[in-house]
């Protein structure tokens, strides 16, 4: 469980710094056209980013089921429950 908090913390880190950057290109330049790319190509990086912490966070319940620790990756930030994580086979 530590292991899982310690990467929830390092993810979570992650995450505020594109969507940080990602609100400054977006400030900064177009929405469409080839200055557009690097903010479109951060918000698909976030896109996945929140499928690995959602995955993470099921990954943990089913390893710790008895645990009453919910949401170890959306701690109190409620995106938990309206996250739809990329499925891919």
């Amino acid at each position: 469980m530590e292991e899982h908090q310690e990467l929830a913390s390092a993810l979570s880190g992650v995450r505020a710094e594109l969507q940080k950057r990602s609100a400054q290109l977006a400030a900064a330049y177009p929405d469409a056209g080839p200055e557009a790319v690097p903010e479109h190509l951060l918000t698909e990086a976030l896109r996945i980013l929140e499928s690995v912490r959602y995955e993470l966070d099921a990954i943990v319940g089913r390893e710790h089921p008895d645990d009453d620790t919910r949401e170890v990756y959306y701690p109190g930030d409620g995106q938990g429950e309206t996250w739809r994580p990329i499925r891919r086979p």
